[in-house]
Formats: C-alpha cells, sequence, structure tokens
C-alpha cells in the first residue's frame, strides 16, 4: 500500500484498510495532529521541539529507534515536552524488502530500544511503517500484536528536493480539516524548508481555531 501525495486516495480508506490502519481521527474535536518521521537529529529535533513550544503544539515522534539509540537526550526531551512517541522501526527498512516475522522483529526491537532510554511507564502502540509502505499481510500481524497503525490524511512531501516551503504551506492552507493527521519530518532533508514554514502552519492552524494535541490510542 503506497501513499503518495497530499490528500490520501479515497481507495485507501476502503474498510479492508481502515480496520487497522488510521489515517484521521473522526472524533468531531476541532483538532489537528502534527506528525514528524524519521528523527531525533540534533539537526532538527531541537528547532522542532522549539518552535512547537512557542506555539502551544503537541505533536508526534514517529522515530527511528537506532536514532533514538544515538541521542538518547533528544529521545528523552521530546518526551519531557508532553509529546507523543511512535515506532517507526529500528532500521527504516521498506516492508517490501523484510517478512513479516523480519519487520514485527525491527519494531519490537525499536520499543524495546525506546523502554530501556526512558524508565518510567511509556505507551509505545502507534506504528508507521518507513516510507507509508506497508503489505496487507503485514498489517494484519502487526494489528494482531497490538500496534495502532497511523498512516496519514495529509502528507506535506517535506521530504522531496522540489518541494517548496510556499508549497508545504498552502498544501496545508488547502487540505487540513478536523482530525487531520498532517505527516512532516524530523530530518536533515526537511528541516531548512521547516523552518521557513512551520512557524507560519502553526500561526494559520491556530488562526483557523484548531487546536494541536499528540496522538494517543489505548
Amino acid at each position: 500500500m503506497l501513499l503518495p501525495q497530499e490528500r490520501i486516495p479515497w481507495i485507501l480508506r476502503f474498510p479492508v484498510f481502515r480496520r487497522e490502519v488510521l489515517f484521521r481521527v473522526e472524533d468531531g474535536k476541532p483538532s489537528v495532529y502534527l506528525t514528524f518521521d524519521d528523527g531525533p537529529i540534533p539537526e532538527s529535533t531541537p528547532w522542532l521541539l522549539k518552535t512547537l513550544e512557542e506555539h502551544g503544539a503537541k505533536a508526534t515522534f514517529f522515530m527511528v529507534a537506532d536514532n533514538a539509540r544515538r541521542y538518547p537526550e533528544l529521545f528523552r526531551a521530546v518526551v519531557k515536552a508532553g509529546h507523543a512517541v511512535g515506532n517507526h522501526t529500528f532500521h527504516h527498512i521498506p516492508p517490501f524488502r523484510q517478512s513479516t516475522d523480519e519487520m514485527l522483529a525491527d519494531v519490537r526491537l525499536a520499543e524495546e530500544t525506546f523502554l530501556r532510554l526512558k524508565a518510567q511507564d511509556l505507551r509505545l502502540n502507534l506504528f508507521r511503517p518507513p516510507h507509508g509502505l506497508i503489505l496487507r499481510r503485514q498489517q494484519k500481524a502487526l494489528s494482531e500484536a497490538g500496534y495502532r497503525i497511523v498512516m496519514f490524511d495529509l502528507n506535506t512531501l517535506d521530504y522531496r528536493a522540489d518541494r517548496t516551503p510556499e508549497a508545504i504551506l498552502a498544501s496545508v492552507k488547502a487540505n487540513v480539516r478536523p482530525g487531520c493527521i498532517i505527516n512532516l519530518h524530523d530530518s536533515l532533508k526537511s528541516i531548512e524548508k521547516l523552518k521557513r514554514c512551520l512557524p507560519e502552519i502553526l500561526d494559520y492552524l491556530v488562526s483557523q481555531g484548531y487546536a494541536m494535541a499528540p496522538l494517543s490510542f489505548r
């Protein structure tokens, strides 16, 4: 299942997927859900945390556990700031290059890494597959293992070399709606663009009456 760009096509929201995959939070609340994939890294994460704090925004960081292992102080800073942590695997290998058992092992290794980095209770049932790709059998196995698979309602494409800060901002303004899960990246590919547009995105969301909350599912 490939999630290509901006507003996710309706066919990928068909009930066979929606039983196990979340694209949007449809609870009637005026909230949007910012998600940042791939971190934490020192070139990006501290600036994101500072900017989110300045705007009173909370987010969900889908972390690559190997990055969290290398930068444990950034992992703890994200948690201390009140953001949610999601599992983005340990090695960030595309699911189609792994068997279901190999993918599950990588996801569980990531969870074990996060728990070692933080002694107190930390709920880690949120999962986003690398590159927005997941096979149906992997999807089923992860759901049965207790993970909540989170995709996104809006893909900003901030990681693409041809994507400008202006285009990222325009995409959010054109496509955001209540319950929208917005995909961004905590990465070297995105950070310089986000420095130019994320404050404006946050200001716009506040002006439209949106709360920005972390994802949380029991």
